[in-house]
């Protein structure tokens, strides 16, 4: 049977891609090319017969900064190759941003191709060095950012409508609420699609949460009072956690 996007493929056959990938990178970029690594579930030996490729190609510091991608599909698959120089991609991985849990894994543990001079133990340092307030300061970005702006847009279809932006809504409770609890346990999520299951074996997460996180795994998002119910329980369950932990949701009227 023919069958558009991509097929299956079996995990030897991807690594052959990938080292045919890494062969034309040393072509391209020749001695400046620093390392050369693969992340994501090929890194981590748990890609399945249609996962995609994903690497960095890191280029030395004497090249000016880049920071771009190569991302196509050859028909039966496809690879994302992110090409970086040095400095840019230990500032990235030394920075916390609101998708840390999902986003900052791979600078933990690439599967290594090319690393004649150890920058990829390096990386993982410069991954290590965020603080306890690098962390505060995201939580807080997010609270105030997106779960605060996330209730209002509630109250306000719930009185108003349209009552089919609900669901949507839910899924930007549970999603985000996931990335506070991953912030604040500073824990990686394996994957995208493990983000709300693995969330849920997280500590100290506000109550309200595993209802919400449950609801969108259920995939039962028909019914409006259901939704609003547990995404206002989970509101109030983060106010409290936000205080117990002293995260900051209020400032002052104006605060410049």
């Amino acid at each position: 049977m023919n069958m558009n996007g991509p097929v299956k493929i079996s995990r030897s056959e991807r690594l052959q891609t990938v080292q045919e990938i890494a062969v034309r990178l040393q072509e391209v970029y020749k001695e400046s090319i620093l390392a050369i690594g693969v992340y994501g579930s090929v890194s981590r030996g748990t890609d399945g017969p249609f996962s995609d490729i994903e690497m960095f190609c890191v280029l030395d510091e004497s090249r000016e900064d880049v920071e771009f991608s190569y991302e196509w599909s050859a028909g039966p698959w496809k690879a994302e190759v992110n090409v970086l120089s040095t400095d840019v991609l230990l500032k990235t991985a030394a920075t916390v941003e609101d998708d840390w849990p999902l986003t900052h894994g791979p600078f933990f543990s690439p599967l290594s191709l090319y690393d004649p001079k150890g920058f990829f133990p390096t990386l993982k340092k410069a991954a290590e060095t965020p603080t306890k307030e690098d962390f505060t300061q995201a939580i807080n970005g997010i609270i105030v950012g997106e779960m605060y702006e996330f209730i209002g847009k509630l109250r306000n279809v719930s009185l108003n409508g349209p009552h089919t932006y609900l669901p949507y809504l839910a899924m930007q409770f549970a999603q985000y609420g996931a990335m506070l609890i991953g912030l604040h346990n500073q824990r990686f999520y394996s994957t995208g699609a493990m983000v709300l299951p693995e969330s849920l074996k997280l500590p100290n997460r506000p109550a309200g949460f595993d209802n919400v996180a449950k609801l969108v795994m259920s995939g039962e998002l028909s019914e409006p009072s259901k939704i609003v119910f547990v995404c206002e329980n989970f509101w109030d369950g983060l106010t409290a956690w936000a205080a117990e932990h002293h995260y900051v949701i209020h400032s002052e009227r104006i605060p410049f």
